[in-house]
């Protein structure tokens, strides 16, 4: 994977990369990381090194004892300038937070600590994530600096907008969530050094809405959380991602390209016309079963009362699946409540012609749906696999990591 350098100045947001720093660990990447004196005051620096494995940088006069080298990497013969040789050997640096003070010091080239002379040395891919009061991001000084650094080829990531640290105040320049800063950065690695390079991957999210009436529909709990995961940990691996998404809340993850649908027919159609170049399918959407037999053209009024007659959607998952070559890779998804779940995952893993099934126990309330959280059993038709409760991105990097075992490697001429 890659080698990242993970910048931290001074700024209540640091505590946020933490996680990030967990994340980008979680993905295989190498992750070194430099602060800033005034970074400490937030968050200390034997937290990031118990997370990455490897020591922090502050000083520029600091001696480094990996000798700029990264996790998983050998270490070079000689001792080299710390600054330089970090810089030399990441394949991105991102900054964040990235405070107003920081910023101002990157826009005048100013090199006065391990960050700062780091980021002027470096050649990879930057990025900088302000964060920062709403209103020391909006003056026309760290506005204009900003803008100097994009002239400049780095990519300035926009804060979000929401409650902001001083009690009472929202505005913009809330530093964004640590997965979408880490799908930036990886969105600008290198190409050619991951370990799904040029695969073509199909992913179906979310759950689908049958009209009633131009405002009722029929429709399930499904959030699209572990589609939307299982793409970004596709995409981190270097994938070519395409996202069905069915009445999907959440952002797609950066460098997915993302088809928006709501009805069981619409994904059905989108998942027609992408599946046949896709050498591998996550089909992790929820789709109705049943759909209203007619859909009232007005909204139908209360008083009058309802009677609902359904008929059966199409069986979009068998047949894609009935089309598969030997080339293709079929991932089934099945939410079961209680009782003797794993055996009515394995019939209907036969019964779909899928390669996996990823069984998930919606019987507890702590995992699945909306949660954060899961926890799945992978079934082929050989093993079965329990993966204990985990954040959906630890359980979609282990989802992969079964695909990889299952599906046939293609040639370069098939790539």
């Amino acid at each position: 994977m890659a080698r990242i350098l993970l910048g931290v100045s001074g700024g209540i947001a640091a505590y946020k990369s933490l996680e990030l720093a967990r994340l980008a660990t979680l993905a295989g990447h190498g992750v070194r990381v430099v602060m800033t004196e005034t970074a400490t005051r937030f968050v200390g620096a034997a937290s990031f090194e118990g997370i990455v494995g490897a020591p922090v940088l502050i000083s520029e006069f600091e001696r480094d004892p990996m000798r700029g080298a990264f996790p998983g990497d050998g270490e070079p013969g000689h001792d080299p300038i710390g600054h330089l040789e970090l810089a030399a050997n990441c394949d991105a640096f991102l900054l964040a937070p990235a405070s107003a003070n920081t910023v101002a010091k990157l826009a005048a080239g100013a090199a006065d600590s391990m960050l700062t002379t780091s980021f002027l040395a470096c050649s990879a891919p930057r990025l900088v994530a302000p964060a920062m009061n709403d209103r020391m991001y909006a003056d026309a000084a760290t506005q204009a600096n900003l803008a100097t650094l994009a002239e400049r080829g780095v990519e300035v990531i926009e804060p979000d907008e929401g409650k902001l640290a001083s009690r009472g105040e929202f505005g913009r320049g809330r530093l964004p969530a640590p997965e979408l800063l880490l799908a930036r950065v990886e969105a600008r690695l290198p190409g050619g050094n991951r370990p799904w390079d040029g695969l073509r991957i199909l992913v179906t999210a979310g759950g689908t809405r049958e009209p009633i009436d131009p405002v009722r529909f029929i429709g399930n709990r499904s959030s699209g959380r572990m589609g939307i995961a299982l793409a970004a940990a596709a995409a981190r691996r270097g994938a070519d991602v395409t996202l069905v998404a069915a009445n999907v809340a959440l952002a797609a993850p950066a460098g997915v390209r993302r088809i928006d649908v709501e009805t069981a027919e619409q994904l059905a159609t989108a998942a027609n016309a992408e599946f046949p170049r896709a050498q591998v399918l996550l089909m992790a959407a929820a789709p109705a079963d049943f759909r209203p037999t007619n859909v009232a053209d007005d909204k139908l009024a209360r008083q009058d009362g309802l009677e609902l007659r359904l008929e059966p959607t199409a069986d979009i998952l068998a047949a894609l699946a009935a089309t598969k070559t030997a080339t293709q890779t079929v991932i089934a998804f099945a939410a079961e409540h209680g009782g003797e779940a794993t055996d009515r995952a394995r019939a209907k893993l036969t019964r779909k012609n899928a390669d996996l099934i990823v069984l998930n126990d919606v019987s507890d309330p702590t995992i699945g749906f909306e949660s954060e959280q899961n926890a799945v059993t992978l079934i082929d038709k050989e093993t079965e696999t329990f993966v204990p409760t985990a954040p959906k991105d630890a359980i979609a990097e282990s989802i992969l990591d079964k695909i990889d075992q299952l599906r046939p490697k293609p040639s370069l001429q098939e790539r």
